[in-house]
């Protein structure tokens, strides 16, 4: 088994996207990109696949505690360089430390700074307005304004020690899952994936909801793999569940899905029959205690209007100014195929779609590693091995099959919950490769290709531009 990742694959990954961008280029010459989104899609792209090429093979033979370290320290490094220079980027293009259009950013600002100005009595009427699944992280903001003052870089900098530690729990995981080389080079792809970076630079929940989830999948693994059961073991994965649905209330049913699911296939020989039906039962009460009221209503209307939310929501995206016209006709059975390796990047210039032109080259590499991804599923699945990936697998899964048929299908950011888990099956994917599988890798690189430029006369012609 390979334990780093070849440079037959990541060469040909930069060649592409170096040629995709010269096509493009060419045939929509009078929509080019700014050339500074250029610069940030090479930095992405090549950044990522050249140091994992060079990274997986120079830690493969270092020692565990010296990896952790190393890890942990460049993670931290790479995120607080990018925060102090988001920072000043933001600052310069639009006159505030805030993304282009970043209206979310700048609601949670407003209702932390609100919440530590009066204080957790008033915290009803701070928060008034808002659904449970929007008030875990102005509650959390608040208690970092209430200690440093409402600064938004010392903010950012706490999201750059999550995501480092996310990737500390990414490894502990992918190691226990699959395998030291795996999780290692699982570890190594979250510490250099552009879209996870990009995050700690930005006003929004995505670091600290990501940092929560997978706390949750590491935990639900070691208590699941523990060779007692106890309560403090069972509960912080509840306890880490129930705190989703304060982020999004999706995130939140799946992860206790993804707990009973891992439960009730875990072979016989590590949970006996009888102890999972009375881990079930208890599981699911301490959930419904935890999750109470307020967020239980919220569930049922979110599952009541799932048939209407795509179309509306596409509706919405083809008649707002500046929109795509073409999308109102996109359904989820178009998305569900395509969902490991969406959304393709945004490679032309949409005046109001910055944002998703600073993160294309992220986008790309996500479209690459979705190769990896999927045939480590088909893989598990033809080898009758899915059993023993039941806990990462129903999470992937379940999130990415509501997310199809939801109206933010082909959005970076509702992507985000699942990515870490995407990469180490990536990697998982990587470890298995024989030569046999490098044609079919080819085959899809022809794909992605022909599918960014597709996707970029869709953005163009749909405003009609093109």
């Amino acid at each position: 088994m390979l334990n780093y990742f070849p440079q037959y694959f990541t060469s040909k990954a930069i060649s592409l996207y170096i040629g995709a961008l010269v096509i493009i280029s060419l045939l929509f010459f009078s929509y080019t990109m700014s050339w500074y989104w250029y610069i940030f899609g090479l930095i992405e792209v090549v950044g990522f696949f050249y140091l994992s090429t060079s990274l997986t093979k120079q830690w493969s033979r270092i020692s565990e505690k010296a990896f952790t370290r190393r890890l942990f320290k460049n993670a931290l490094v790479i995120r607080v360089v990018w925060v102090l220079f988001s920072y000043w980027f933001y600052t310069l293009m639009t006159g505030q430390p805030y993304e282009f259009e970043a209206g979310d950013a700048m609601m949670y600002h407003s209702v932390a700074s609100d919440l530590a100005k009066n204080g957790f009595n008033h915290i009803e009427q701070s928060l008034s307005g808002l659904p449970p699944s929007d008030r875990g992280y102005p509650i959390y903001l608040s208690s970092i304004y209430m200690i440093f003052g409402n600064s938004l870089l010392i903010a950012r900098l706490f999201k750059s020690i999550w995501s480092a530690l996310t990737c500390i729990l990414v490894y502990r995981f992918a190691t226990r899952t699959f395998s030291e080389p795996v999780g290692r080079i699982s570890a190594i792809f979250c510490m250099l994936m552009p879209n996870l970076i990009y995050y700690c630079g930005l006003n929004l929940k995505e670091i600290e909801m990501l940092f929560l989830i997978v706390a949750f999948i590491e935990r639900t693994d070691y208590a699941l793999r523990s060779s007692k059961f106890t309560i403090s073991n069972l509960l912080l994965p509840v306890l880490l569940a129930g705190s989703l649905f304060f982020f999004r209330t999706v995130l939140g049913a799946v992860a206790l899905f993804s707990f009973f699911t891992s439960i009730l296939f875990s072979p016989n020989r590590v949970i006996k029959m009888g102890k999972k039906f009375t881990l079930i039962i208890w599981i699911l009460v301490a959930a419904v205690y935890i999750v109470g009221g307020k967020v239980s209503s919220e569930l049922e209307e979110t599952w009541s209007n799932k048939d209407d939310n795509q179309s509306r929501s596409m509706a919405f995206y083809a008649a707002r100014e500046g929109g795509n016209k073409l999308v109102k006709d996109v359904t989820g059975a178009m998305f569900a195929p395509m969902i490991f390796a969406i959304p393709f990047p945004t490679m032309v210039n949409i005046p109001i779609q910055q944002n998703q032109q600073l993160i294309h080259g992220g986008n790309y590499v996500k479209n690459i590693m979705a190769f990896f991804t999927m045939f480590a599923f088909i893989w598990a699945i033809i080898n009758r091995k899915w059993k023993e990936y039941s806990l990462i697998g129903s999470f992937v899964l379940g999130y990415l099959a509501i997310l199809a048929f939801s109206g933010f299908a082909h959005s970076e950011r509702f992507h985000i919950p699942t990515l870490p888990f995407e990469l180490m099956m990536a990697a998982f994917g990587i470890s298995l490769m024989t030569n046999k599988e490098k044609k079919y890798y080819n085959y899809y690189l022809l794909f992605i290709m022909v599918a960014i430029v597709g996707w970029s006369w869709f953005k163009l012609a749909g405003r009609g531009l093109a």
